[in-house]
């Protein structure tokens, strides 16, 4: 069945094209008698308003654009989530797009939204504001998100990744640990540098000795990282991954060579994703309240969008969130390096991982 017109509409309610678009746009004076009819018609026939034409006419696409790093993972999934459900509530779409962690990717998956979304919000950790700036449209509404502060004053949403690292490390210190390893995140990755350059400062600080060992923010490269760890001569007593991915693979790394967490090894690691609560230990974490933050940033974007004025940098301050894999209650075990023979299962909900 051919799907009813703007002008099958019109010639149902006996009224103008002209006067359809005003009751379906909310723009432009019509008598009340003429909204019922014309709503009435709609119903009748199942009208669905073609998005295109009417940005056409318009100017506006009710849709908004993400850019993000990566799709996969859960820090992904639920700043997409606090996303979409302001979306939902303000009457907007999103359009999600990937950079897959290249410059070049970013710019591009940037272009393609022109003339496609009213506003953009990007996630950027590899490009600085001023590059990211050359490869975005015109006039469209721009919200960057943890790529630093913005230095042409573009309006953006930061963590304090530096001050949270640190917050781990004087955690970790706090309780008897000193002999601390960092697992850091990807290289050229600014939310990554900026965590590390915390842990280093807070050991200077403390004068302990650093042990740093290289990843890439997923669980494998964590897991691989405990492994290498667990083998070091002089075992770390404490371990503070750049992320929370990291910190569980690293985790599944010191229980399958037979150390305790924490009495062994204790561990934090940074985001507070929804796993970081559900594993065996569960983990100490800097939290940063993943979904509200994707939420914020999509309520300010769609403020942007109705032309208010914002040129903010505004900075998300992590909490460390204590669980069992740092307990206060346990003292390092003083083990040198030969394993434990009280083994944990690091599980999920009764699900071995």
């Amino acid at each position: 069945m051919k799907a009813a017109t703007i002008r099958d509409v019109a010639e149902r309610a006996d009224v103008s094209v002209a006067s359809v678009s005003r009751v379906l746009n909310g723009a432009g004076p019509v008598t009340e008698a003429t909204r019922q009819r014309v709503l009435e018609a709609v119903e009748a026939l199942q009208y669905v308003p073609h998005s295109g034409a009417r940005s056409l006419s318009t100017s506006k696409t009710s849709t908004v654009g993400v850019i993000l790093p990566d799709l996969y993972g859960e820090f992904f999934s639920e700043l997409i989530r606090g996303m979409d459900v302001a979306a939902r509530s303000l009457g907007y779409h999103l359009i999600v797009s990937s950079s897959h962690d290249d410059a070049d990717e970013a710019s591009s998956a940037i272009r393609s939204m022109r003339g496609r979304v009213d506003g953009l919000i990007v996630l950027s950790p590899h490009l600085g504001a001023a590059n990211l700036a050359s490869g975005l449209a015109g006039r469209t509404p721009v919200l960057l998100m943890n790529g630093g502060a913005a230095a042409d004053g573009r309006p953006s949403i930061v963590v304090d990744n530096h001050g949270g690292a640190v917050a781990a490390v004087e955690h970790l210190i706090a309780i008897g640990r000193k002999r601390i390893a960092h697992i850091a995140g990807p290289a050229g990755n600014l939310e990554a540098e900026a965590r590390l350059a915390g842990y280093l400062e807070a050991m200077a600080k403390a004068g302990l000795p650093t042990t740093i060992v290289d990843g890439a923010f997923t669980r494998g490269s964590g897991q691989a990282a405990g492994e290498t760890l667990v083998g070091h001569a002089d075992r770390p007593d404490a371990v503070f991954a750049a992320n929370d991915n990291m910190a569980v693979g690293a985790l599944l790394a010191f229980q399958d060579a037979g150390f305790r967490v924490p009495e062994d090894i204790a561990m934090v690691g940074f985001d507070d994703i929804p796993l970081a609560g559900l594993v065996r230990p569960g983990l100490t974490t800097l939290k940063i309240n993943i979904a509200e933050t994707g939420r914020n940033a999509l309520e300010r974007l769609v403020r942007l969008i109705g032309s208010a004025a914002d040129t903010a940098c505004e900075v998300v301050r992590p909490e460390l969130v204590v669980r069992a894999s740092s307990n206060p209650l346990i003292s390092p075990s003083g083990l040198s390096g030969a394993a434990s023979d009280n083994k944990q299962t690091l599980s999920l909900e009764g699900e071995k991982l």
